[in-house]
């Protein structure tokens, strides 16, 4: 049985406000331009989203709006990894009630765990639901990571299906598809940088902060790929500025500038993220005005 979410290109999606509010139109606007651009996944509630800062009733609700809104034309990734088991349980458990296609599962930050701790933290938690786990494996947000050995033991778990690789290192990337090659397991770049060389490697695609403004160039170069045709470096080189650009500050800062330009609500984030500075904000908008126009050289 093919257990893969999807491929391509998954859009952690960013979470709109207005004057500290969702902004519930504009998320809905949002999902319908990154449908008709050809995203192939959503992912809401990840970090992209802001989850540490929405409160319970909005990640529950932001999550119902965004099931409800893509009808199904897409599968919607839920995140719903805590450190805490017992919460991630009970919001896994919602998620697959409002009907998403799958769970994101953080690895466990600020109390970490140890390898053995996040096995049964994993297995625990997909042993709840029927839904599909994507383990997260992000070290240098959670301060741990999920060995490779670890990665291997999990995928043997029927409803664990695939892991988010945000690690940045190839070495470890490479380690995880050796030993997982005999298991339906897929594997997502959690790096926009390194999604050309990841996916020559075998991955499946990339879950993606820069696709919630260019899922669909991104997904033409996962294409190219797979048609092995060789002008898809050229074409990633070509999307690089833009990566760059939402690289400058820590993520969501400057995509959520980009997505405000586009109309999907203010610039607008929850503390402790701030907006950036003026001079860096006419940056990273000169080069998403000057992509758009084909003029970025």
């Amino acid at each position: 049985m093919n257990t893969t979410i999807f491929e391509g290109i998954g859009v952690a999606m960013a979470t709109p406000f207005r004057n500290d509010v969702i902004d519930y139109e504009a998320f809905r606007n949002h999902i319908e331009y990154l449908i008709e651009n050809n995203a192939q996944a959503l992912i809401i509630n990840g970090t992209t989203g802001e989850s540490p800062t929405l409160r319970a009733e909005e990640t529950r609700e932001i999550l119902r709006v965004g099931v409800e809104t893509v009808n199904g034309r897409i599968p919607v990734i839920a995140g719903t990894g805590t450190n805490s088991t017992s919460a991630s349980i009970e919001l896994s458990k919602y998620a697959e009630i409002i009907g998403a296609d799958g769970l994101m599962l953080i690895t466990p930050y600020y109390n970490k765990s140890n390898q053995r701790g996040l096995l049964r933290h994993f297995t625990t938690i997909a042993d709840s639901t029927e839904l599909p786990v994507v383990l997260y494996n992000v070290p240098g947000r959670t301060g741990m990571t999920i060995e490779a050995e670890t990665v291997h033991e999990l995928s043997t778990h029927e409803k664990i299906v695939a892991l988010k690789d945000a690690v940045g290192d190839f070495d470890y990337t490479k380690e995880v598809l050796a030993l997982t090659k005999d298991q339906n397991f897929t594997l997502y770049s959690g790096n926009d940088d390194n999604m050309h060389d990841f996916v020559k490697l075998g991955g499946k695609g990339l879950i993606s902060v820069v696709g919630n403004i260019i899922p669909g160039e991104l997904q033409d170069v996962y294409e190219r790929i797979q048609n092995n045709d060789d002008s898809a470096r050229d074409k990633f080189d070509r999307i690089m500025p833009m990566i760059k650009a939402v690289q400058v500050d820590v993520n969501p800062i400057p995509v959520k500038a980009m997505t405000s330009e586009l109309g999907f609500g203010n610039n607008e984030l929850r503390l402790p993220l701030i907006p950036l500075e003026d001079d860096t904000l006419d940056d990273v908008l000169n080069t998403f005005r000057q992509f758009k126009e084909g003029t970025l050289v």
